[in-house]
């Protein structure tokens, strides 16, 4: 099986390259400082190959029955499919995103998994997302979902903009009013999600969008989403229609 290595992403421009209005157009991985940024290229000492391992394990081949590829066929058949994610589910109703989409299948399959941060499923979205390097955001809409869909989405533009906890701050005002400053021992980004999964040095674990953005309801004091929640995928809708376009260059890796 052929997939492309992380040691093969595009060299991206460093943020403190940059003048002050070219920022918001970066990825996540501009922002990175020098350790991480060499950490990520060396296939050797980035953790996030044991994850890419773990994902090609599970998703199997022609010789091993109840895995992935039975129902898929080779993952290179899934080129770009992460780009399309979150979508509207008409059974459920509701976002669904890729972590979901792999616990659906997971939840038809002999071995069940566990949520959205069982390392079996960042290993499968990691793989999958990797598969898909380099091609662009591309969020659709069918004409049947379209007002659902557009509904998700202005509640996840609403959900960017409100402030919210003890500390009365809103997602744009880090990630559209201030991207480029200091915080603490980080640079803020514009926040575009391209770079998901990730594996987080503080965590010492891949984790998704999904645990990324409870994190910054809890770094702003404000009650906290419940995992998989409506009004995470809408938020996730409404950063992937932001940076729609853009390339996918994740998994990678933050501090």
């Amino acid at each position: 099986m052929v997939l492309v290595s992380l040691c093969t992403m595009p060299m991206l421009p460093r943020a403190q390259d940059q003048a002050p209005n070219q920022l918001s157009h970066l990825s996540g991985n501009a922002f990175l400082s020098a350790d991480l940024l060499a950490m990520q290229k060396d296939t050797s000492s980035n953790p996030v190959q044991l994850w890419l391992e773990q994902g090609r394990k599970l998703w199997g081949s022609a010789q091993q029955a109840a895995t992935c590829f039975e129902c898929h066929g080779d993952v290179q058949s899934m080129k770009g499919v992460a780009a399309h994610y979150p979508r509207w589910s008409q059974p459920k109703q509701q976002l669904v995103n890729l972590e979901d989409q792999i616990l659906a299948c997971a939840q038809r399959s002999a071995k069940p998994m566990k949520g959205l941060e069982d390392p079996d499923v960042l290993a499968l979205s990691a793989l999958l997302h990797q598969g898909s390097l380099g091609q662009p955001f591309q969020v659709t809409v069918t004409p049947t979902d379209k007002v659902q869909w557009q509904a998700a989405l202005n509640k996840g533009a609403d959900q960017f903009t409100m402030r919210m906890g003890r500390m009365n701050l809103s997602c744009t005002q880090c990630h559209d009013l201030n991207i480029g400053k200091q915080m603490r021992a980080d640079v803020i980004s514009p926040a575009h999600p391209t770079g998901f999964p990730i594996f987080k040095m503080s965590w010492q674990s891949m984790g998704s969008i999904d645990r990324r953005l409870r994190a910054c309801y809890s770094g702003v004091q404000a009650e906290i989403p419940s995992p998989g929640s409506q009004e995470l995928r809408q938020l996730e809708l409404f950063l992937k229609m932001r940076a729609q376009g853009m390339p996918i260059d994740g998994p990678s890796l933050r501090r």
